[in-house]
């Protein structure tokens, strides 16, 4: 049961990293910018902080799922994010400015730390799959060891998804290079998903 729990938060974790995201879609502007080295390093900070996130919903999934307002307070606060992180990245790459902001953005590993603990949607989508898991009787994490292993499969899987997705990035890189529009993509698509979350929270 073990290997079993351990391989189901890997492979859920690795499909749904791949998912169009905050995350996913900075990790792809940096493989389409020849950043690889910058992208695996932001790739395994964002690892790290999907243990928390996933230990935080399956332990706390029952309680969470049985309170409306705590729900709906995750998405508010995921809109919120993504907004702002939009607004942020179209604002950064229509007027590049110097100094700590340029070394942050093209930092790797601090960068994915920040923006992945900035990034709290991975609660209730985890809390969902979990909920799920367990109502199929696909994954039954009853002690701290199963618990654990099923978090560890989910970092690990977050870490090949993000990987995989850089690498193929890069690849693409040439057709891209020195496009304007790679630049805006990730504020772009981020400030989409953010008003489209802010929307179904409103309605």
């Amino acid at each position: 049961m073990i290997v079993q729990v351990f391989t189901i938060g890997l492979v859920v974790s690795f499909i749904g990293s791949i998912l169009p995201g905050t995350l996913s879609i900075i990790v792809i502007q940096l493989g389409l910018e020849n950043k690889l080295k910058t992208a695996l390093k932001f790739a395994l900070a964002v690892a790290f902080t999907e243990y928390p996130y996933a230990w935080i919903a399956v332990r706390f999934e029952s309680w969470i799922t049985s309170s409306v307002f705590v729900q709906e307070n995750f998405e508010l606060l995921a809109a919120i994010v993504m907004i702002s992180l939009g607004v942020i990245g179209l604002w950064s790459a229509r007027k590049p400015t110097g100094g700590k902001q340029v070394s942050f953005m093209e930092s790797g590993f601090r960068r994915g730390l920040i923006l992945g603990f900035l990034s709290p949607q991975a609660i209730p989508w985890w809390i969902g799959v979990v909920a799920y898991l367990k109502a199929e009787g696909w994954i039954i994490i009853d002690t701290s060891l199963r618990m654990n292993s099923f978090v560890l499969g989910t970092a690990i899987g977050a870490l090949a998804s993000l990987t995989l997705l850089a690498t193929v990035s890069q690849k693409l890189s040439g057709l891209f290079q020195n496009n304007i529009y790679v630049r805006f993509m990730p504020g772009a698509l981020l400030l989409f998903f953010g008003l489209y979350a802010f929307h179904e929270y409103l309605f």
